[in-house]
């Protein structure tokens, strides 16, 4: 999953070396590489979050009735 991400960075660092002045490139990296990257990585994480969520809930709750049976 992350070639994507390491391969878009890579575009964009040389699109934003390209550029006339330093802040045209800041403006480039953020704005075409750091903002999309972002979005791209936490919707594709979202199946992740949420089986991680799932899991911890699961344990959380496992928990609870061994201690219940403790009692």
């Amino acid at each position: 999953m992350y070639l994507i991400p390491i391969a878009w960075l890579y575009v964009v660092i040389l699109i934003a070396a390209a550029e006339d002045t330093i802040v045209a490139a800041v403006l480039t990296f953020v704005f075409w590489g750091l903002a999309p990257l972002a979005l791209f990585l936490w919707l594709f994480g979202t199946p992740a979050r949420r089986r991680r969520r799932m899991e911890r809930e699961a344990r959380e709750c496992n928990d609870r009735a061994e201690t219940h049976a403790d009692q």
